[in-house]
Order: structure tokens, then sequence, then C-alpha cells
């Protein structure tokens, strides 16, 4: 099926639309842009070159994908900004594309970016990722998948957030966040997030499992490194024990402090 573009959106004859999307009026599309099919397009978004959007997405009015990144090294490059499929991106987001020449920002599937959310040049999100009211997401992070930051979050640069995490409202933090845990507003382990682990179909024994690891990082009185391998010895392993294992292995900022 055809799209239907309102003639009052300003889009590049050179900008690749997909079938059965709808385009409302005073939406700018710029030159080097893909859009696959089944999007959903309000008024007053700007799409800029470098975007390579998925299908079935919705962006909300005010929203800018793939503006200029915000880093004082950016010459004017060409880099993209890649949006997978399914994602809801409400009012006023703004995610910046990459800043080096073949550099990517990464939006993947299904994930939910309220309104006035920000995600900087070069962060690479999974799936099924929710970004509350107003949260901003420095240059160079990584964002697993199924993570929740609820409203006001603040990301610094380059920092880490593992599968299933939850970072709660207010947030300002500038180390990594484990996987399956909740990060609260002093940047501290507020233990398992259940409600997550359950939703990716992890049991109750393993997720008694991952409290003990924890336990050993946040409450023991060794260092990051030795806690790890009283993990690797103390605790039954599971593809969800050897995730954190790793995931504390490859940090360069370290962890979130423990209480």
């Amino acid at each position: 099926m055809a799209s239907e573009i309102s003639p009052k959106a300003e889009i590049s004859p050179k900008a690749k639309i997909g079938d059965n999307c709808k385009i409302y009026p005073f939406v700018y599309i710029e030159d080097d842009v893909e859009i696959g099919d089944n999007c959903i397009i309000f008024p007053f978004v700007s799409i800029l070159s470098g975007t390579r959007m998925g299908k079935n997405n919705k962006v909300h009015q005010g929203s800018v994908i793939a503006a200029l990144p915000q880093d004082f090294d950016f010459r004017g490059e060409k880099s993209e900004c890649i949006i997978g499929d399914g994602n809801i991106i409400r009012e006023n987001v703004v995610i910046n594309r990459a800043t080096h020449a073949g550099g990517q920002t990464v939006i993947g599937n299904e994930n939910v970016l309220m309104e006035g959310a920000h995600i900087s040049h070069d962060t690479k999100v999974g799936n099924r990722c929710v970004f509350g009211y107003g949260t901003k997401i420095a240059g160079d992070c990584e964002i697993e998948d199924g993570v929740i930051f609820s409203s006001s979050v603040i990301a610094n640069a380059g920092v880490r957030v593992g599968r299933a995490a939850m970072v709660q409202a207010g947030t300002t933090f500038s180390k990594d966040v484990p996987p399956g845990i909740i990060c609260t507003k002093r940047v501290e382990f507020g233990g398992i997030n259940t409600t997550m682990c359950k939703f990716y179909g992890i049991d109750d024994k393993v997720i008694k499992h991952m409290a003990n690891a924890y336990r050993l990082v946040f409450h023991g009185q060794t260092s990051l490194f030795d806690a790890v391998i009283q993990i690797e010895e103390q605790v039954p392993d599971s593809p969800e024990i050897r995730h954190i294992i790793e995931f504390m292995r490859n940090t360069k900022l370290g962890i979130i402090t423990k209480m």
C-alpha cells in the first residue's frame, strides 16, 4: 500500500520512504534517510541525514532523529543513526547520530522513549528498553536489553547498563550498572530486579543465585576482582551468572557503589 504523505511535509526527493507509512504535515526529512514500512511520523518531526529507520515505528511531535552530535570532536563526518523496528518515540525526543565517519548510534527494537528523552552520539541501545520522562543518556554508552530508566535519569558518558536492570528516578550515575539489579537514587545496589528477570524467563532458583553473586560483590569485603573469582567458585553456573561475570570483568569505569 502506498504511503500517505502530507503535501505540507518537506521531504527530500532522495529520501527513501517505505510502504504504508503515514507522514503528517510539517515533517522535515533530509536527503540521506531511509524509513521502513508502516511507520507513523507525527507533525513537526525532523528526520535528518544518516537516519536508517526500520518498520512499525511511531515518532511523535517535535522529535529530532539523527541530530548532529553534541561532541567537540565532530568535524562534519558522515555517520549514521540506526533505529530498529517497533519503537515508540514520544514528544521532543532527541537522538544524535555518531561523531566519526562510519560510526553509528543504534536503537534496537520495541523500545519506548518517553517525552524529552535524549540519546547522545555513538550510544548503543538494545531491545525493549524504557527511557522515562526527561532521561538523558550521554555519548558512547551501552544499554543492554530490557533496561528501565525511570524519569529524569542522567547517564554520564561511556557507562554500561546490564540486561534487565532498573535505574530509579532522579539518578545521575557515572559507573556501570550490572545486569538484573535495581540502582537506587543514591547510586547504590538496591536488590534484584525480579520483575524484569521473571519477564525474561529467569526462574526463581537462578534469581537466588544472582542475589548470592551480588552479595559477594556488594556486601563482601573484597575487591571486585576477587569477588568475581568468588562468584565463579561459589555460585552455581548458568548463562545469567556467566553474563554477570563477563559484565564485571569488562568494566572500564567500575560499577556502582555497594550499600
